[in-house]
C-alpha cells in the first residue's frame, strides 16, 4: 500500500513558477510509475506528466511541454512537478498518482494510488 500526499500548491501570478511535491509512504515506491494529473473548474481530470519507476522515461502533455518537468527521488520516496511560466489556464487541483504495469503513453497509464490533491491558482 502506498499513501501519497501532495504539497506546494498555491496562488501565483501568470508567468510565475511552482514546484509541487508528492511524498509517498511505503517501501515499494520505487516500483511504481508516478504521474501527475490536474482537474480544472468544470473540466475532466487530465494527465499532465508521468515518470517511469526508475526515472528513465518521462512523458509530458503537449499543453504543458516546455513548461512542466516531472522528476522523482526514489531514495526519499518523492515525486515532483516543476512548473514554470504558469498561465491562468493551468489553474486546477493537481494530483499525484502511483501505478504499475507497462510503461506506455500518457493517457493509457493506469494508476492505483492517488493523493488528495493540491490547489494551484494562477492569476492573470
Amino acid at each position: 500500500q502506498v499513501q501519497l500526499v501532495e504539497s506546494g500548491g498555491g496562488l501565483v501570478q501568470a508567468g510565475g513558477s511552482l514546484r509541487l511535491s508528492c511524498a509517498a509512504s511505503g517501501r515499494t515506491f520505487s516500483s511504481y510509475h508516478m504521474g501527475w494529473f490536474r482537474q480544472g473548474p468544470g473540466s475532466e481530470r487530465e494527465p499532465v506528466a508521468a515518470i517511469s519507476w526508475n526515472g528513465g522515461s518521462a512523458n509530458i502533455a503537449d499543453s504543458v511541454k516546455g513548461r512542466f518537468t516531472i522528476s522523482r527521488d526514489n531514495a526519499n520516496n518523492m515525486a515532483y512537478l516543476q512548473m514554470i511560466n504558469l498561465r491562468p489556464e493551468d489553474t486546477a487541483v493537481y494530483y499525484c498518482a502511483a501505478g504499475g504495469g507497462l510503461w506506455t503513453n500518457l493517457r493509457s497509464m493506469r494508476y492505483v494510488h492517488w493523493g488528495q490533491g493540491t490547489q494551484v491558482t494562477v492569476s492573470s
